[in-house]
């Protein structure tokens, strides 16, 4: 997958008296025609550094005696009996086609690790830098641009339904996700390092948590469905950035046995048919059943927790990548059956036109009709002068106990929770349980459409709306 670092940059003082600036003339969009972009993705190979292996059972359980056959061929790291995956430690070279020939064994797959899908842009705020004790509210624009506070005034809030997030962890101390964080649930399958962050280099998973679910408290900034409940699974390392597939789908199990509604996935990988996985923009050789396999792995994992009852959320990805026509690649997991795939839209110049369109397709953004399935607000950083950072999504992040940090970041990892926590609003509105299936249809049904009457390449089947989500 292309990660784009996160950029963090203290706002200039002199940004906070413009919001009654001139409007912008010309903020209408052309969206390019779909064509295949597959060249883009041409590029050097390096060797992958790989430590465990990924075993699949053909049973899709683990057979009596499997775990300790396969002692036998090196350490045993995890088991995951709900979806017939073990992962070992090999102790020689060999053993993977050892394990391989087992009768029980349906595939041995490198363990790879794959990056968040990385906000484009990431920028510190403070108070003193968008307008001393003025509401944070007056600076989302992505909750007026997908109706959130019409569906609040009629009542809908979240309360009621429970969103896992598989991210890089959450600060449990931040005082608009605390009322709301389940922590007894929470868990972390990262070695080493715990749910609750304080200094996460990324800022990633809490400031996806604050755009699900931040608090209604009079501070700060809200979440989309600020009643719902919200646990932190941690997936990925918040030094690196980094987690194994085999740990993702660990969260997955894990937060559909613990009575997931929704599950939001800000994270992914690019996948070619030949095995070969990108990271930073360089591709990663892997053998040829990684792609194959993996994908497998996962979709055993989705599978998992949409019958458990859970609505799986994932980020369409930032790599400005036409999805359709592009057969040799794989998004993980957005390319996977049973999620909604989410692209970003965006202002331009919102800070100096607060009365232009927001519907604008994100320049990051992946998109094509085999991939997005809805579109929701991610912002973006086109516009030429320091007023882009306004067309971004603030949001919370980490910090210090007593501390109060927010962020405006861009990205597909901004998108998706919004419609997770739209999600969350349609099944609080059902009493807190309601089929998966039945809340995708409810989303896919009352999106906007903005491009087209029919599914669009860039929208998917419409820009996600709250309100009409609830009242229709």
């Amino acid at each position: 997958m292309k990660l784009y670092n996160s950029l963090k940059r203290m706002i200039p003082a002199c940004m906070t008296g413009l919001l009654a600036a001139a409007l912008l003339a010309g903020c209408q969009q052309e969206l390019p025609a779909p064509e295949n972009d597959a060249e883009e993705f041409a590029g050097t190979l390096k060797s992958a550094q790989i430590t465990n292996l990924m075993v699949l059972t053909k049973s899709e359980t683990l057979p009596a005696g499997f775990e300790e056959q396969l002692a036998a061929f090196g350490e045993i790291v995890s088991t995951t009996p709900e979806i017939g995956m073990v992962v070992i430690n090999p102790k020689n070279g060999k053993a993977q086609a050892q394990i391989a020939k087992l009768k029980e064994v349906q595939a041995v797959v490198p363990d790879i690790e794959i990056r968040m899908i990385n906000p484009r842009e990431s920028v510190e705020a403070t108070a003193d830098h968008i307008g001393g004790n003025e509401t944070y509210f007056a600076y989302q624009w992505n909750m007026r641009a997908i109706y959130a506070p019409q569906a609040w005034d009629a009542g809908f809030t979240g309360a009621g339904a429970r969103v896992f997030i598989l991210d890089s962890g959450i600060d449990a101390d931040n005082p608009d996700l605390a009322p709301n964080l389940n922590t007894d649930l929470c868990y972390s399958f990262v070695n080493g390092e715990s749910f609750d962050v304080s200094t996460d280099e990324f800022n990633h998973g809490t400031h996806v948590a604050g755009i699900i679910a931040a608090a209604d408290n009079q501070r700060g900034v809200i979440g989309v469905a600020p009643h719902a409940e919200i646990v932190a699974v941690k997936v990925l390392s918040e030094v690196t950035g980094k987690g194994s597939f085999s740990n993702i789908n660990r969260g997955l199990v894990y937060a559909a046995d613990n009575g997931a509604d929704v599950i939001n996935m800000s994270l992914g990988a690019l996948l070619n048919r030949n095995g070969n996985y990108m990271e930073n923009g360089v591709w990663i050789q892997g053998p040829a059943n990684l792609y194959q396999f993996t994908i497998l792995a996962q979709q055993r994992a989705i599978n998992y927790a949409v019958k458990k009852g859970a609505v799986v959320v994932v980020s369409a990805g930032n790599d400005e990548f036409n999805a359709d026509g592009s057969g040799s690649y794989f998004k993980m997991p957005a390319d996977l059956e049973n999620v909604i795939a989410v692209s970003a839209t965006a202002p331009y110049g919102w800070l100096l036109n607060q009365t232009g369109p927001l519907d604008l397709f994100a320049s990051y953004s992946n998109y094509g009709k085999s991939l997005v399935k809805l579109a929701a607000p991610g912002g973006d950083f086109d516009y030429p002068t320091s007023a882009y950072v306004y067309d971004m999504i603030l949001s919370t992040g980490p910090g210090e106990p007593g501390g109060y940090p927010l962020y405006f970041s861009a990205g597909t990892s901004m998108a998706a929770p919004h419609v997770a926590g739209v999600a969350a609003l349609i099944i609080g509105k059902a009493g807190g349980q309601m089929n998966p299936v039945a809340v995708q249809q409810q989303l896919f049904k009352t999106a906007d459409k903005i491009e087209g009457n029919g599914v669009s390449a860039y929208y998917g089947n419409g820009r996600v709306n709250a309100y009409r989500a609830v009242t229709e």
